[in-house]
Formats: C-alpha cells, structure tokens, sequence
C-alpha cells in the first residue's frame, strides 16, 4: 500500500484563540489593552489591525504560504507527463467478474438489463463500471490534493436540469458515486468517456485524442481563471453562456439551443399525464409499464409513502410548506440508468389542490464504488452514516444550484436520496454529437468540473499544479487513448461472456 498523502484542501479542525487586545476609546481615539491597563493614543495615529481570536472555519490572515506554490512544488514528486500512465495490475478482475461482483445487492430479476444496457457499446460499458476505472485509477500517479469528486464524471453525466425560478441551468447531474478523493479521477475518467464517445461518433482518432486534450486544457485553464478571480466570484460562477463562450465551444449553441427546448418540457406534469390515470375519487394512479415502470404491492408503497415524513426533515424548514400543499396519491417502481439499473427506485405521485402533479424519485443510495479502492491510491474515506446524505450533500458541494427539493430518507432500513423527477432535466448524448463538436463539449464539460472542483479545493493548489503549459494536457490525452482502448477490450470480454452464458443479459431494455 502506498504512504498516505497529505490531503490538500481540508479545513483545519482546530483552532487556537488567542485574546482580543484592541479595544474602542472615544470619538477619533484608539486604545490598547495592556498589562498595565488602558494606554490612549493620539487622534489620527496608526491603529494596526485588530487582534481577534482565531475563528474556527475560517482563514487565517495575513494568509499564511501560498497554496499556488504548494501546487506547484508537487511536480517534482508527481511530474505531470506521470499522468498517461495505465497503471497495470495481474489481479486485475476481468470485466465479466467485475460485472457480477458490482451487481451484487442488486434486484436479480434486473440485472439482466444492467448487463444488457452495458454490451451495448464500450462507452455503455465504461457508464456502468464506475468501480473498475476506480480499481485502475487508484494504481496510477496522484498529486495527493482532495476534492468532492463526482465519481462518475463521465462525459454523459452532464446536463441542463430546472433551477427555482424556472430558469436552465448545465452542469454535473449525477452524484451516486460522490466522495472525497483525488481530483484526476475525475478528469480521467472524463477524458476517456471522451475518446469513447467520440469513436461512436465515428470521429478519427485525432478528433478523439484532440477532446480529451482539450477537456483536460479547458480543467486547467478554467482553475486558473477561478484561481485568480475574487472567491465569492468564482464561488457563484454559474455555467451558462458564458462559459460556453470562455471554453471556445460555440459549435455546440445550436444543439444546447435543441437540448434546452426539449428541458423545458421535461417536467413532472408530462411525465404525470403520459404514466398516470384519473381514479374514482378524482386523484390519479400511476399506469404499469413493464419493465420500466411497474406496480408495487400496497404494503411496499406505504412503507416510501411514510418515509417522506422523514426525508421532509432532511429539507430546510422553509420548504415545508410546499410538501405540505400537496397530497400524496401513489407510488410506483421505475427502472433507471445504466448504471443504477437494479437498484431500488420508486416516483412518488404528488398533486396540488388543483390537481397539478409534482413527482418526487426515492432512489436507493448504494454506498460509493470508489470507496474500497481510495486506500490504495492513499486516501482514507471518510465514515458514513447515511448514504443519502452522502449523495446529497456531495451533489450540494459540486453543483452551484442544487434542487429545492433534494433530501435523504430511509426506507425498511436503506438509505435512500429524494429528489424532483423530470426537473426540466435534458443532456446531450456525447455518442450522437457531430465528430466535429466532440472537441467542443469537451472544452464545455472540463470547464464544468474544474468549476464544480473548486467548491471543496482552493482553486489556487490545483491551478499552480496544472500550470500554463500543455504537458499535463497531453499526458491526460495520453491516457484517455489508452484507457479508452482496454475499456473496449473489457467490452467485448462482456459481450464474449454473455454469449458463453457465463452471465445473463437482456438487450433492447
């Protein structure tokens, strides 16, 4: 096992006060508290700074070092070319174990899906292997700088979602694999869903290389513009046109314009009045669709419907009395994903006083896949005491506008997390892109992470190691191919193991 790294990027836990020793005179008087007691100074002299104590969560000042210098020293133990390495390992697992082992826990009358949706294509395969690229992450050089990572940050897991005031907003939209953990698991595992989309795209292998290049050169110019900006600014940079426009990605307007359209419409009323049936007393019923949507006995539809009280407490209490204007009417289970296929998740059928639908998803919150491989690249994880909260409170870390509604709950003893369904949620498939826009959403989405990065990290550590230069640009890229590549060959062992019956699988779900 590898030494332990510092973990860059974590406040401190205590703090030692020291005694206020200024205090106020009268008008136009400063005066010092001594040990001989109260000294006056004249009008108009040099009062110096206040002595205060130390607060506990906030930063020293003057600013003790210089977080871009500590960056930057970190090259001379992990060079940035470093970076393209594979990381080999002969206990490797190989894709059809890994496969079973990670639907383990699972709904077995599911996991045919799971498996048939991952066969698909290699970029399928690598949206559904979180855990593997972890096992093959944590055997790879780290800088040992801690960040809230997605975890999945794959190039299909961004996207445009509803904010409060009904506004569109494009960022990281999926956080089941949330943690603490070292910030190049993220930009690798985008740089190489990057080089996989953009081989179905049927982008040449230039095109491909040149988008995870330019994810990884858009991460670290966008650190370096954070960095540099006052901190309540970078805190509330939000992903909108600018953005766009700063990551050189204007080839994408047209089909962020498309995708845009189709959000708006996304929304809990139509998916109500697609799913959904009026019943004698008024109200509505969810309508089976197997095997996507389906009914669920009565007692296990009490049993979500009752934890809603919990979750309700999870909200702040000014978001009490919207819950508290609608009724609950049904619940139904509905598969989800490629990667949460076989997990447990329900919509929950909610209805104001005019009948106006609001659906929440109760999706089960399995614990991190990154979590068992984060020892070995270093990291301790941190103890969890409900997986819900966990998602939730990384999604809240990352995301710069976060659902109203988001929550945890607990139902018959699993952790769940709560949010809207269908919050005017819409995403660009990277796979159906033009091969000429493939470069493009990768400036786009390297932007995104380095800005959701900077909410847990000092933009500065992360920037004075990235540096000016390409050479770190190149060496993601590097890897990106690489990994890309056995991601293929762990695809077609899965489709050659289906095919043997050494585990089951159901296409066209």
């Amino acid at each position: 096992m590898r030494s332990r790294h510092r973990l860059y990027g974590l406040p401190e836990s205590v703090w030692t006060p020291t005694p206020v020793r200024q205090a106020c005179g009268s008008a136009g008087e400063a005066v010092v508290v001594t040990g001989a007691g109260v000294v006056a100074l004249s009008e108009g002299a040099d009062r110096g700074a206040r002595s205060l104590p130390r607060v506990r969560g906030f930063a020293q000042w003057p600013p003790q070092g210089s977080p871009k210098k500590e960056g930057k020293a970190l090259r001379a133990s992990v060079p940035r070319d470093a970076h393209r390495t594979l990381g080999l390992d002969s206990a490797r697992p190989d894709a059809v174990s890994a496969v079973a082992e990670s639907n383990a826990g699972r709904l077995p009358e599911l996991t045919p899906i799971r498996v048939g949706r991952m066969a698909a294509t290699p970029f399928a395969f690598l949206r559904g292997s979180a855990g593997l690229m972890a096992y093959d992450l944590a055997r790879t050089p780290v800088t040992g700088i801690a960040t809230q990572l997605c975890g999945d940050a794959h190039a299909a897991n961004f996207g445009l979602y509803g904010d409060a005031r009904g506004g569109l907003v494009i960022d990281l939209n999926d956080f089941d694999e949330t943690v603490h953990g070292p910030w190049e698991w993220d930009l690798k595992r985008l740089a190489a869903s990057l080089v996989l989309a953009g081989r179905e795209t049927g982008a040449d292998e230039d095109t491909c290389r040149a988008a995870a290049r330019d994810a990884a050169g858009a991460y670290r110019r966008t650190m370096r513009l954070l960095a540099a900006l006052p901190v309540l600014d970078a805190w509330n940079a939000i992903a909108d046109e600018e953005l766009v426009s700063h990551s050189d990605a204007h080839d994408l307007l047209g089909t962020l314009e498309r995708v845009s359209e189709k959000a708006r419409a996304n929304t809990s009323g139509r998916f109500a009045a697609r799913s959904t049936e009026t019943v004698a007393d008024g109200g509505r019923r969810f309508v089976a669709a197997p095997p996507v949507l389906r009914e669920i006995p009565d007692a296990e539809a009490a049993a979500v419907a009752a934890s809603l009280e919990s979750y309700a407490g999870t909200l702040g209490e000014d978001r009490h009395p919207l819950l508290a204007r609608h009724a609950v009417h049904d619940v139904a289970f509905r598969v989800v994903g490629t990667g949460s296929v076989g997990t447990r998740s329900y919509v929950v059928l909610l209805l104001d006083h005019r009948g106006e639908p609001l659906v929440l998803q109760v999706k089960e919150a399995r614990p991190s896949a990154l979590v068992p491989h984060l020892a070995t690249a270093g990291f301790e994880a941190p103890p969890v005491a409900h997986e819900g909260r966990r998602v939730v409170l990384g999604q809240k870390r990352m995301q710069v506008v976060s659902d109203v509604l988001l929550g945890w709950t607990t139902v018959e003893g699993r952790p769940y997390q709560v949010r809207q369904f269908r919050n005017r949620k819409g995403s660009v498939d990277p796979a159906a892109l033009a091969a000429d826009q493939v470069d493009d959403y990768g400036r786009m989405t390297g932007a995104l992470l380095a800005r959701a990065h900077s909410h847990s990290t000092d933009p500065r550590l992360i920037a004075g190691y990235c540096g000016k230069n390409e050479e770190l640009d190149e060496a993601v890229a590097g890897f990106a191919v690489a990994y890309a590549d056995r991601t293929e060959a762990d695809h077609a062992d899965l489709v050659a193991g289906i095919r043997a019956g050494r585990i089951a699988a159901e296409s066209g779900v």
